[in-house]
């Protein structure tokens, strides 16, 4: 039986006491302590866990020096932290064993934006991308651009010296940097910015400096004292990353000093920078991409200087195993005609090379780069086999975000081996890549290593990530011995491990690296910002004479964790297990359909990654105790008084299950990571396998009970739909509903029902007997229809219509009888019940499937559970029946009319999540259809609606579910005409009319209009 797990690992006495003094004082942010919440900061995207001991999220610059003066004080000597922004450092940057300071949550905002002179002022907690936005409508964007785009902030990007692709054009973060302020370890407050030699004498008269003028007084004369051995220590490199940039502090004639150079790449290990003014790039007027497959990924690599030598803004490349990971995950329908198959060839190299600048020019790159393309094709040389050109700006930066997805898509290979970041972004002169690159394969050939590579190879510039267990004590030994082989690898070719990605743990390697006299010099800049290491302690350096780093290669891992999990467990919570890390699931975006929980939020334990952390730790703890999960998940529950004294003291009595199940419920079940997560993480399936374990120890809200038992109960209350309005809808029912179930807004039975509406109809009523009587020529004119309970239900004229548009295209339809689907059994976590039901339905639906007639749903989610959920528990006992969407039918039933004339009609259809991430054609299929119909429709893929089933039903959620809606959906149905709006979504209709205050169509209520007006 499921125990109660009272273990969470309790904060040290000075930190406790610290977060007490915070507390108590002026600080105005959040402190969380929650374990959920250490967990969801214990990791990043690399392989190492450290736990923190809280994470704080100041809400102004005002907090952080708050806080860093109090940790100044004697008795909090020990209180150390490290900052964090967006959690995507592949190295363990952010990780630490203190105090987090996160600065994603309030330091979100563009402070001003400067169009003439070309500047913009941040916020550092600002996501890349979201920057872009601000500065897109300006003409400008902030040209720096990595993989993470869409979730990293600037401040990591500052603190990393973040770049990507097209550095040799744009540069790293660092060359856009003009000023900064930071906050020191006393509290006080630093600006950065350019000073002359002038202004440096001022501060070397001054008698009584502040810290942060002596910092620059000190440092400067330091840099300039070494300036010899730095530029002939640092290799001529466009990514050579330092940590502290001791060769650009000055500029080349040496008569400007810029102290923003040295925190730019510090990793927060010198300042907290709290905001940043930065320039910014006049957009390109003219983009073109060329995209040029090869015969093997070494030939790419080869041709890699020819592309440079063609002056292009960008030359990114992917192998064979990105690219065929790619074409198993969704984002390659928007890219494959972009990138279409070589016949009798198969493509194991890609290069992306995109021009962008003035239009005349961009053209004249391109006609000279495709007249060398076409002589080596002709000649058959460099392992060429074809090349596309697109020029449409849509299509380029789809491209591009199969380029950026691929970090995580390697991670979704099979098998226990996993493609891991630890040697992944190395980095040599252009001209040595090639040859690098085939010692580097020899060097995990060696190790018998399968790996991917990708890569900005204008740059030299590879991301190379070999597939380890860390689960497995020996794979961890080898990432060692890997590790350092590459480290010395790349020191042989002139180049340097850390080529983009920052440090991190790789401190040891700085020596080796800089030499003695330079290293020193890093240890010297540390201890004069950060003498009593409380900075993000044991990354890069460390102050002279306080000892050796605390951090390396070898340092925690989550693997050692993991470990703990028997095989067993892990393969029965796959999802749990495989989440790398890649923090897609943050994703900023309000029109991004990944994870709306997280986004209304703003609570990392409110996403996917956070989720499957929670997860691991909670199986690791039951396996502490001893208890079987297999056993445990088909084990009964505990008797209703003893669940009943269980809840009853939740209160009072520490369970961790508590943190992850609050974790877990908020979950909108929208089933958007399963295809959005590059490594198809599903929280709504381990959701469920929770649910159904916890409740077994606690008692489940009546709601869950009442949600379990809605599709039995639907039919009964369709017999007397009057009455039971009635009994639901008065001010008197709801407020109790309200307040003793916790459910608002229920929606009414439809006036007439369904059966109602057809009693003098001409749809034939299911016999299957009859149906097995006609000629098997014949079947194809006939539609079974299948029902919803929602849709049947609650708006029985989609249902009516649905069935009157099959009869206006020639065709016969049946109305199935209504056979519970289940959803909203296995969304509660009923997972017995639910495979009940699921059976019990597939044996008839696999009945019916044997008349050889089409089977038709109008509901996305619905429909969409017969084919994952129904095929994950049922397995090979779920047949082989399939329900179509109503799009999929029409689509086919197009193929066999001819196009109507233009009724000049126009649409606008919103996609539903699940639908949306499920089957991203949807929406062209959608547009094909009322093209057929002679109607133009227009589509919208916005973030969630907020309602998701019956989430946004839930007086808890009503706050957030309306929340959501308004990020995306309000302002788009605003601007459009009511009769105009489709949503083929139950759920996402019953939200607009709630909010938005009509009742949208159906798409297949407009097809229906269309034929009746023609």
């Amino acid at each position: 039986m499921l125990p109660k797990l009272s273990h969470q690992q309790t904060l040290e006495p000075v930190y406790l006491a610290f977060l007490d003094a915070l507390a108590k004082s002026h600080y105005c942010g959040d402190i969380d302590k929650r374990y959920s919440a250490r967990l969801a900061q214990a990791t990043d995207n690399s392989v190492y866990q450290f736990l923190p001991q809280a994470v704080l999220y100041p809400k102004s610059q005002a907090d952080v020096s708050l806080i860093m003066s109090l940790a100044a004080k004697p008795e909090f000597n020990k209180v150390v932290f490290s900052a964090r922004g967006g959690g995507t450092g592949t190295n363990g940057q952010a990780l630490t064993h203190g105090l987090i300071l996160d600065l994603s949550r309030y330091f979100t905002q563009v402070l001003e934006i400067n169009e003439q002179e070309r500047w913009v002022r941040v916020q550092a907690g600002v996501v890349k991308d979201a920057l872009n936005d601000a500065l897109r409508p300006h003409g400008f964007f902030f040209s720096p651009d990595l993989s993470t785009s869409n979730r990293a902030t600037m401040g990591g990007m500052i603190n990393t010296d973040a770049s990507g692709a097209g550095s040799l054009v744009y540069g790293k973060t660092s060359d856009h940097v003009l000023e900064l302020t930071s906050v020191l370890h006393d509290g006080s407050v630093l600006e950065t910015k350019p000073l002359d030699l002038q202004a440096l004498e001022t501060l070397d008269a001054l008698e009584s400096p502040s810290l942060g003028e002596t910092l620059q007084r000190d440092i400067a004369r330091m840099t300039r004292e070494h300036r010899d051995e730095v530029e002939r220590r640092f290799p001529k490199l466009n990514r050579f990353l330092t940590g502290y940039d001791l060769k650009n502090v000055w500029n080349a004639s040496q008569d400007e000093f810029n102290l923003s150079r040295i925190l730019t790449g510090s990793e927060g290990t010198l300042a907290v920078i709290t905001e940043a003014k930065l320039d910014i790039t006049p957009l390109p007027k003219t983009r073109m991409m060329v995209n040029i497959k090869y015969d093997s990924f070494q030939s790419a690599l080869r041709h890699a200087p020819d592309l440079v030598k063609a002056e292009a803004t960008v030359v990114e490349t992917v192998d064979s195993k990105v690219l065929n990971l790619a074409k198993q995950d969704i984002i390659w329908h928007s890219v494959a005609s972009l990138i279409e198959e070589v016949p009798g060839a198969s493509i194991d190299g890609l290069n992306m090379v995109e021009f962008a600048g003035e239009q005349e020019e961009v053209e004249e790159k391109v006609k000279q780069l495709q007249a060398m393309l076409d002589s080596q094709l002709e000649a058959k040389q460099a392992g060429l086999l074809g090349y596309q050109v697109t020029a449409d700006r849509a299509s380029i930066n789809t491209i591009y975000a199969m380029r950026k997805k691929a970090v995580g898509l390697l991670g979704a290979t099979k098998g226990s081996r996993k493609p891991i970041a630890f040697a992944e972004d190395t980095a040599v002169p252009p001209e040595k890549l090639a040859d690098f690159i085939m010692e580097f394969r020899a060097l995990l050939d060696s190790h018998q290593l399968q790996y991917g590579m990708f890569g900005h190879v204008d740059a030299g510039v590879l991301h190379v990530r070999p597939a380890l267990d860390m689960c497995d004590p020996q794979d961890e030994r080898l990432l060692k011995t890997v590790s350092d082989q590459v480290a010395a690898l790349t020191l042989k070719y002139g180049g340097l491990m850390w080529g983009e990605h920052g440090k991190g743990v790789r401190g040891e390697y700085g020596p080796a690296v800089f030499g003695e006299t330079l290293f020193g010099l890093l240890e010297e800049v540390k201890g004069y910002f950060d003498p009593h290491n409380k900075l993000n302690p044991g990354k890069l350096v460390a102050p002279k004479g306080t000892g050796p780093l605390l951090y390396n290669v070898d340092s925690t891992k989550r693997g050692a964790f993991d470990r703990q999990i028997p095989v067993q467990t892990r393969e029965a919570f796959p999802d749990v297990m495989n989440c790398n890390g890649n923090g897609l699931c943050f994703n900023y975006s309000v029109y991004s359909p990944m994870c709306p929980s997280f986004k209304v939020t703003g609570d990392r334990v409110q996403s996917p990654k956070g989720r499957a952390g929670l997860m691991r730790e909670w199986l690791r703890l039951l396996e502490a105790e001893g208890v079987d999960v297999e056993a445990l998940a088909k084990a009964k529950p505990l008797g209703w008084l003893q669940r009943t004294q269980n809840t009853l003291k939740k209160e009072r009595e520490y369970d961790y299950s508590h943190e992850v199940m609050e974790s877990l419920k908020g979950c909108l079940a929208c089933k958007a990571c399963t295809s959005q997560c590059p490594v198809k993480v599903d929280v709504p399936k381990f959701r469920a396998q929770f649910f159904n374990i916890y409740y077994q120890r606690y008692l489940r809200p009546v709601k869950d009970y009442l949600v379990a038992g809605i599709e039995e109960s639907l039919p009964l209350m369709a017999k007397v739909p009057q009455i039971t309005n009635f009994a639901s809808q008065n001010k008197l029912s709801q407020w109790v509903i309200k307040q003793s179930i916790g459910y608002v807004d229920a929606p009414a039975l439809s006036v007439p029902t369904l059966k109602q509406r057809l009693e003098n109809h001409a749809c034939r009523g299911y016999d299957l007997n009859a149906l097995q009587q006609i000629p098997a020529a014949e079947r194809e004119q006939y539609v079974l229809v299948v029902q919803d309970p929602f849709n049947s239900f609650y708006e029985a004229d989609t249902v009516y219509h649905f069935i009157k548009l099959i009869e206006k295209l020639g065709y016969k339809p049946v109305l199935l009888p209504f056979k519970p689907n289940g959803k909203p059994i296995h969304i509660k976590g009923f997972l017995d019940k639910f495979a009940k039901t699921a059976q019990s339905s597939a044996d008839f639906l696999n009945q019916v499937h044997a008349l050889g007639m089409p089977m038709v749903g109008v509901d996305p989610a619905m429909v969409l559970c017969y084919r994952d959920e129904y095929k994950e528990i049922l397995a090979e006992n779920r047949g082989d029946f399939n329900v179509l969407l109503a799009n999929e039918w029409l689509l086919q039933v197009m193929n066999t009319r001819e196009p109507a004339a233009s009724s000049g009609k126009r649409f606008t259809w919103f996609s539903h999540c699940t639908e949306s991430t499920a089957k991203p054609n949807t929406a062209k299929e959608w547009q094909a259809i009322f093209e057929g119909f002679g109607a133009e429709l227009k589509t919208l893929s916005l973030g969630c609606c907020g309602m998701a089933g019956t989430y946004g039903h839930e007086n808890d959620n009503l706050k957030r579910s309306k929340a959501l809606y308004q990020m995306s959906w309000d302002e788009a149905i605003k601007s459009l005409p009511q009769e105009e709006i489709l949503i083929s979504g139950y759920s996402c209709r019953s939200q607009v009319k709630r909010f938005g205050g009509f009742k949208p169509k159906h798409p297949v209520q407009a097809l229906l209009s269309l034929i009746d007006n023609n």
